[in-house]
């Protein structure tokens, strides 16, 4: 008797030691789990702090209309580039208002590295060769590196081939060159809207009089407004804060159209000349008596150096 009763004992401390488990463990379980989701947020802000976003595509192009943007070619990539532009609308009917004429340059333009862009031209313009770099200083990022915008310097180098009138003076060889300087300030806002400035300096080895400086500096101001997924409002205009006589401020608008490999951009502009050294200090045309040039330029990439073969991009 007394054998069945202990064992009906220990039978009955083991059910309500069982139960008590039972009831006791997942309370305690729950009480200490984790909150996975907060932990994975935690982590994701963690890492974002840890990695750089370089923002890209802040312009379509490395040109805007007719100056240049803040974007340069990849690594390993050239540009084959066709900048057009036909004659002045107000020159009526008789030249089928400015078709008959034309305006062009040919380009090609390499990214040598992700920072560093060269390029070479022709142009009808004066009959002028040209030839500039593209370097990047900074790039707009967010991350573990937050640079509010990007710098670019660019300088270029024209050669005038065209002859030389008859003048009371010798004209030097060194004479047919120019050049320009330019810091590049730009940040993308959105995915819908961008903005640069670029303040530059043209420097003439040989000017008309001696009235006019051989420096001549002036600010340009540019932006790109996103209307559809492949088509972009552009427009720039260039402010000449020292003048050269008889010249006034270029000023430009146009859309940017992707279409696969290349972008082609339609746009109508004040300026002629299409190099640096002739549309910011010699553009004639006035917006307000049709003085303006409808135009476009066709952009071609084409692979050198084929990805596989590139190191990692870095910051």
């Amino acid at each position: 008797m007394e054998t069945y009763q202990h064992k009906t004992s220990a039978k009955l401390f083991w059910c309500i030691a069982l139960i008590s488990i039972v009831y006791l463990f997942p309370h305690n379980a729950f009480a200490q789990t984790p909150d996975l989701f907060k932990m994975q947020d935690e982590q994701d802000k963690k890492d974002a702090k840890e990695k750089t976003d370089i923002t890209t595509s802040i312009f379509k192009s490395t040109r805007l209309i007719n100056g240049q943007t803040i974007e340069n070619t990849g690594r390993g990539i050239l540009d084959l580039r066709i900048s057009h532009r036909f004659g002045f609308v107000n020159t009526g009917s008789y030249n089928f208002f400015g078709l008959d004429q034309a305006t062009m340059r040919l380009g090609l333009d390499y990214g040598i590295t992700d920072r560093l862009e060269v390029g070479i031209g022709r142009s009808t313009f004066n009959k002028e060769f040209d030839g500039f770099f593209k370097y990047r200083i900074l790039r707009q990022s967010t991350g573990k590196v937050n640079m509010p915008i990007s710098i670019s310097l660019a300088a270029t180098g024209v050669w005038r081939s065209l002859k030389d009138t008859v003048t009371t003076f010798p004209i030097n060889y060194s004479d047919h060159f120019s050049f320009s300087g330019q810091l590049i300030l730009a940040r993308k806002f959105n995915d819908y809207f961008s903005l640069q400035l670029v303040p530059t300096m043209v420097h003439y080895n040989i000017v008309p009089t001696k009235a006019v400086k051989n420096d001549l500096y002036s600010m340009g101001i540019g932006f790109r407004q996103r209307l559809s997924k492949r088509v972009n409002l552009t427009g720039e205009y260039y402010y000449q804060v020292t003048q050269l006589g008889g010249y006034t401020n270029s000023a430009s608008v146009g859309f940017d159209i992707e279409t696969g490999g290349h972008v082609f951009q339609l746009f109508f502009t004040n300026s002629t000349g299409i190099n640096e050294s002739s549309f910011i200090t010699q553009t004639q045309g006035l917006w307000g008596n049709g003085g303006i040039r409808f135009g476009f330029n066709i952009s071609r990439v084409f692979s050198v150096v084929k990805p596989k073969n590139l190191a990692k991009t870095t910051y």
